[in-house]
């Protein structure tokens, strides 16, 4: 809200878009959520090392992308498209005409 109704119309910071292909970052974000779900079930089963490892890795890669600007998922994502592994799903294309 902050940055909505009082950053952005007083022209604090101005937004760059850039049009990106979405399919690696929601790749990124699916290995994410599966490590955070692991992560969780370890936890709850009682395995609390590895539960908070896993917990460790997803916060020091999102630390690496907000200060870096790497993204590890992303990363993986397109070493899997040059072996020939298309790591994504029908919906995260853009319709066709688009």
């Amino acid at each position: 809200l902050f940055y909505k109704h009082i950053l952005k119309p007083l022209r604090v910071v101005r937004p760059a878009p850039k049009a990106d292909d979405p399919a690696p970052h929601l790749f990124a974000q699916g290995v994410g959520a599966l490590f955070l779900t692991v992560s969780s079930l370890a936890l709850f089963a009682g395995a609390s090392l590895l539960g908070w490892l896993l917990v460790g890795v997803v916060v020091a890669l999102a630390a690496v992308n907000l200060f870096l600007g790497f993204c590890l998922g992303c990363f993986m994502y397109y070493q899997l498209a040059r072996r020939g592994i298309h790591a994504d799903l029908p919906w995260w294309r853009a319709p066709q005409g688009a």
